[in-house]
């Protein structure tokens, strides 16, 4: 079992050997889809090796360029096709892999197996991210920051999507497209970026009287962390854990940083902002790459499903939150991220995160916010990352066993075999 680190002055785990960016013989045999160039021939798509890459194919001396050269054409078209939508919200981002561990078996609450095991470390990506501003934005502007965790569980993906802040501003999910709209630039000048300090954000805020909570957390400390790696998180919502007994109880769920969490204060913020928008990004890939893991605990906040409206507002209602000395916060497992993506685009970028995304013993609840969110993510997935097979991205693909009828689409990865695609059947004996 692993030791729960002591309750006064907790410290981070000894530190480990930088990455430098490059794989361990473990990784390449978890990760078999990830590829290092070093020392290696250049090649086309089509693995053909190529001698030079820096003159295109020409008629003669001067003469025009040839459209049968293969390597250039493939080239310009790779080119020309690199980007792909940035997320509406959250498109600021920086991310991490590691592991989560819990202290002791939580089997008294729920029967989802990767918290039961206490020598099971279950494989994680956590990005975390501002809200309002684009890719090109600072960090370290007041806002929101997305927290997001994505287990590679044996029993399947399980996506916990939240922010450093335990409460949000709306209460319907009705609501989150006109929210966005007003605390996005204005619509004429795409102006300002990355701040709520203009009138379209206020003037919505003063007609939302529901926002008032949200709006005192985001106007203090809270909206300007020192770090990614000194910064609460939260579930926001309400879920619910499912014993073996399909018992359910209500949960909150939080994250508390061993280091303790710190901000900056504002003047600060605004220097940093000028001379190093990439402030968070960095002080995270460095810290990891220098073998100081980013560490944080998992706390729960249980409650019975009868009590949901005892402590004088509704547990579904995510503008509000639950007071810890009314429910205390138990710690039950260690979250630490100690390894740095290789490739920005290809692991920060594409992961797709879904509110959706649960496994046995951990499932939702009416709350109208969650239950349009429900949609969203995986709608929004279309779209970014170009169809229906974005769960076959390397990021996205889960650890588990994935078998079902789901074919075809754009960009299928997987080959699939059986004499039949279709439920129920007789003739693949009703597999799978």
């Amino acid at each position: 079992m692993p030791k729960r680190p002591p309750k006064s002055s907790p410290k981070p785990s000894p530190a480990a050997k930088p990455t430098n960016g490059k794989r361990s013989a473990k990784d390449a045999q978890l990760e078999p889809h990830r590829e290092s160039p070093d020392g290696q021939f250049l090649t086309t798509d089509q693995g053909l090796r190529v001698a030079s890459t820096d003159d295109s194919l020409k008629a003669g001396e001067r003469g025009p360029t040839l459209l049968e050269d293969f390597h250039l054409r493939e080239k310009i078209m790779r080119f020309d096709h690199e980007r792909i939508p940035e997320r509406v919200v959250h498109a600021r981002g920086a991310a991490a892999h590691g592991h989560f561990q819990v202290y002791e078996s939580l089997s008294r609450w729920t029967k989802a197996a990767f918290l039961n095991d206490t020598a099971v470390k279950t494989p994680v990506f956590v990005r975390f991210s501002t809200v309002v501003g684009s890719r090109g934005s600072a960090d370290t502007v007041r806002d929101v920051r997305g927290f997001a965790v994505k287990f590679y569980t044996s029993e399947g993906n399980f996506d916990l999507v939240g922010n450093n802040m335990p409460v949000f501003f709306i209460q319907d999910g009705i609501k989150f497209p006109d929210l966005v709209h007003a605390v996005k630039p204005n619509p004429r000048t795409e102006m300002p970026q990355a701040a709520s300090a203009h009138d379209s954000f206020w003037d919505f805020v003063s007609l939302t009287p529901e926002t008032a909570h949200m709006v005192m957390w985001v106007m203090s400390d809270r909206a300007i962390p020192r770090s990614y790696r000194m910064m609460d998180g939260f579930g926001v919502h309400t879920f619910r854990l499912i014993d073996a007994a399909g018992k359910a109880r209500l949960v909150k769920w939080h994250w508390k940083p061993l280091l303790g969490a710190h901000a900056l204060v504002w003047e600060e913020a605004q220097q940093i902002a000028g001379k190093d928008a990439d402030y968070h990004r960095r002080d995270l890939f460095e810290a990891i790459e220098a073998g100081q893991p980013a560490e944080y605990e998992l706390g729960l906040q249980i409650v019975d499903e009868a009590d949901a409206l005892k402590y004088g507002f509704d547990m579904l209602d995510a503008t509000k939150l639950l007071p810890e000395e009314l429910v205390p916060i138990e710690r039950v497992g260690k979250l630490t991220l100690d390894r740095n993506p290789t490739n920005f685009f290809a692991e920060v970028e594409q992961v797709a995160y879904c509110v959706g995304n649960v496994v046995p013993g951990i499932d939702f609840t009416n709350d109208p916010l969650l239950q349009a969110r429900l949609f969203s993510y995986l709608d929004t997935q279309i779209t970014r990352l170009g169809g229906p097979n974005f769960a076959e991205l390397p990021i996205n693909r889960p650890i588990a066993p994935v078998h079902n009828n789901q074919h075809d689409g754009f960009a299928r990865q997987t080959i699939n075999g059986g004499a039949a695609n279709y439920l129920p059947n007789s003739i693949a004996e009703g597999f799978p």
